[in-house]
């Protein structure tokens, strides 16, 4: 596939469109990428020789120019001096020259479309590989937050049945022994003395009371 191919294909694809259709889209932009870069590094080279003709010709063109005033001056120079056999030998070098020197402004002018056709290509062909990298970041983040949402999910899961409902079970076993072993402290604690007086009281009024039924069920009744 040739240069200006490749650079057609390239310009006019969809990205979005190839993209939404490929099964890895970080691995086709990826060779996407590559060959945009590829493409770019033969334009620049073209274009650095067509630059590099262009320069060489308007040598050539300076050069030619400079032959056709000197064989000009050269038949002034001839006629002067009465030498038409001469004159007309500098006028037919003249001629060879001036052909030359039109040929190359047409080589010039070519060169010039050349260069500038490149540069516009180029233009494009960047601008078309600064969105291609655009989108290969944002497919980059987009696969790195799915795996940051895939590890989360597993973890969440992980401590949905694992180590860490087995801690929260074992810690909430713990309470429910302390506070076992507080209900049995208070049990077995001794009666504080103010206890044991209230307690004398009480005995001593429930005594009472049981004296009076007794003394009533004694009493005969009339």
């Amino acid at each position: 596939m040739g240069i200006f191919t490749r650079f057609r294909d390239i310009v006019n694809s969809n990205i979005n469109s190839m993209l939404d259709k490929a099964e890895d889209p970080e691995k086709l932009i990826r060779l996407m990428i590559q060959e945009m870069e590829d493409t770019l590094i033969e334009m620049k080279a073209s274009c650095a020789g067509a630059i590099a003709a262009r320069k060489k010709s308007g040598r050539a063109f300076r050069e030619a120019g400079n032959r056709v005033a000197d064989w000009s001056a050269k038949a002034e120079l001839a006629v002067s001096k009465g030498r038409e056999d001469l004159a007309r030998e500098a006028l037919l070098e003249k001629r060879r020259y001036a052909d030359t020197l039109s040929a190359l402004e047409k080589e010039q002018q070519q060169l010039d479309d050349v260069v500038s056709q490149y540069q516009g290509d180029m233009l494009q062909l960047e601008d078309k590989l600064t969105k291609a990298r655009e989108k290969q970041r944002a497919l980059v983040q987009r696969h790195i937050h799915a795996q940051k949402k895939t590890i989360a999910q597993q973890q969440i899961r992980h401590a949905g049945s694992g180590d860490a409902v087995l801690r929260f079970e074992q810690f909430e076993n713990r309470i429910e022994r302390m506070e076992a072993e507080a209900d049995l402290v208070n049990v077995a604690r001794k009666p504080s003395l103010e206890d044991q007086f209230t307690k004398l009281v009480s005995d001593e009024e429930i005594e009472k009371e049981l004296a009076a039924i007794k003394a009533k069920a004694s009493t005969p009744s009339h």
